[in-house]
């Protein structure tokens, strides 16, 4: 029998343990010992609405530290990966975006643009990695990673030139995948008035330009630790000026006249950090798009599992969102709001929990709350690249996180539905839930479809009792737990949906990722250390219609 499969009892049955579907993973001294949790749903009308790609990407611009790396993005697999991923952003920045500086090989010649790389429609298929360069370069990044961590523990920077092979390799990466591509630019070239230089943001617009390649843009990283990291201040009215400065060099142009911009790429909230954006705002709120900030729940260093699972950590995305929204809202209302940069723990993850099955609870408690208060798009640190806390490993395979990602673009809708969770003592803590629209455009589920996700943080199962608005809505259940059973499996880099082990076909095959038929019942139920998507598709919700 399948490890996670959900159990719905029989209304009316005078044995009330007879199951539609049973799982083998519990004994039957479990199947009483769960927590009953009861929803409050309403579908009559939506709570929020988020951006279609909501759940986006970074690779972090360490990947161009040498620009060998670059060509790792050619890769077949990756690009399989990358496309199961969209409609999304691929955010191109990092620490080392202020550091790296454009350095064309062509002296401008726009002919010479031209004839350089990659302007061919046959480019996706003409430009793929052999597979006895990319198993070199795999080798390598493993060594480049140590040096990396190294400058990130002294926080010290080398400077970095980047050529036209790596814009180019960039760019054909995210249009080959599907992926819209945000460009981090130099914020730290300084004038000898402490304002921006843009001189190479402007050779690098005119190269992008005559190659008609279509992208947004972002100016600096993390501002609020420039001090630290290379010994210049810059405060928030400046960088609001220096953020005005580049909206002005992109409406002169044809191509990104309007193209997005968004900043200023904040740490979370403390008292200078809500300074700096106050200023910010003050004198550059016109120009962005959007204004971003990041958000990590724990020191990378210093964390533990149990931090991974614990609810007071996972709220603490509330309480720093709200400081932010109240910010942005006196000085900019309506400003469209994004985690910029996120992930579980900063300082580059937490080694054997950021890429592991544990680390599936903070992302998707952040991606169902983060869309409920309102945060307009998410962007996952990272995609490949430096540090623990990537989608995919430094063999480009998939990591747990990763298939979460897929599920959640497949089966997610950007309306956001509100539901609230109890138990016999109130307001459940260990048991957590969403409610969203199903995805009309990925799906082929009905009008008035929803997907609820349900994490639970307990060794020991939950039943979920359905309202009965929904219950007689047959669907779809998709199951995700640890390769191994208990505790240990926590730490697992493998996931099963529905008893499968998941992995790739072959490296440009992802499997089918079916769901289990979930017939019409009051019940589900949800196993310890497990997350799962439930697709309810005749709930007819009249907010999904």
């Amino acid at each position: 029998m399948r490890l996670n499969e959900c159990f719905t009892a029989r209304q009316g049955s005078a044995d009330r343990q007879v199951y539609r579907w049973k799982t083998s993973v519990e004994s039957a001294r479990d199947e009483w010992n769960f927590e009953s949790v009861n929803l409050n749903v309403d579908l009559s009308r939506v709570l929020t609405k988020v951006n279609e790609r909501f759940l986006s990407v970074a690779i972090d611009a360490s990947l161009v530290a040498e620009e060998k790396f670059m060509y790792l993005l050619t890769s077949p697999k990756l690009r399989t990966l990358a496309k199961a991923l969209t409609p999304a952003f691929l955010r191109f920045g990092g620490t080392r975006q202020d550091f790296m500086t454009f350095n064309p090989t062509f002296l401008h010649s726009n002919e010479n643009h031209k004839n350089s790389v990659f302007d061919a429609d046959d480019i996706c298929e003409r430009l793929e990695l052999p597979p006895l360069l990319e198993k070199r370069l795999k080798q390598e990044w493993t060594l480049q990673e140590i040096l990396l961590d190294k400058e990130d523990l002294q926080r010290k920077y080398r400077s970095v030139k980047f050529t036209e092979c790596a814009v180019d390799l960039l760019y054909s990466f995210t249009n080959c995948s599907g992926l819209d591509l945000i460009f981090g630019l130099n914020e730290l070239l300084r004038t000898s008035r402490n304002s921006w230089d843009s001189s190479n943001a402007r050779t690098l617009l005119q190269y992008c330009e005559s190659k008609q390649y279509s992208m947004s843009w972002e100016l600096g990283n993390e501002p609020n630790s420039y001090e630290k990291k290379a010994g210049i201040r810059v405060d928030g009215y400046q960088l609001g000026q220096d953020f005005v400065q580049l909206r002005k060099i992109l409406q002169e142009s044809k191509l990104y006249h309007n193209t997005g911009l968004y900043g200023p790429d904040i740490s979370q909230p403390r008292d200078h950090r809500r300074d700096l954006l106050e200023g910010f705002l003050e004198s550059g709120a016109e120009a962005i798009d959007a204004c971003t900030w990041h958000h990590y729940y724990v020191n990378g260093r210093e964390t533990s599992l149990e931090d991974f699972l614990d609810p007071e950590v996972l709220n603490t995305l509330a309480l720093k969102t709200h400081e932010v929204m109240e910010t942005i809202e006196l000085t900019s209302p309506g400003k469209k709001v994004w985690l910029g940069e996120t992930s579980s723990a900063y300082g580059g993850g937490a080694k054997g929990l950021s890429d592991t099955f544990v680390a599936g609870f903070m992302w998707l408690d952040k991606l169902g709350l983060g869309a409920k208060l309102g945060l307009d798009v998410l962007i996952r640190q990272v995609l490949i690249g430096s540090g623990t806390y990537h989608l995919v490993d430094e063999n480009l395979d998939p990591l747990p996180d990763y298939w979460l990602s897929v599920l959640y673009k497949r089966l997610v809708g950007p309306e956001v539905l509100s539901i609230e969770a109890f138990s016999i003592l109130g307001k459940t803590k260990r048991v957590r839930v969403y409610l969203h629209c199903t995805n009309k455009k990925s799906t082929s589920y009905k009008s008035g479809a929803v997907t609820l996700f349900a994490l639970n943080l307990s060794k020991g199962p939950a039943r979920i009792s359905v309202p009965v608005t929904i219950s007689n809505s047959t669907g779809e259940a998709f199951v995700l737990q640890s390769e191994q059973p208990g505790e240990e499996g926590l730490y697992s880099k493998s996931v099963k949906l529905n008893g499968e082990v998941l992995k790739m076909v072959d490296e440009r095959t992802l499997p089918s990722l079916q769901g289990t038929p979930l017939p019409a019942g009051e019940h589900l139920r949800l196993p310890g250390y497990s997350f799962a998507f439930y697709v309810l598709s005749e709930a007819q919700a009249l907010a999904c219609r």
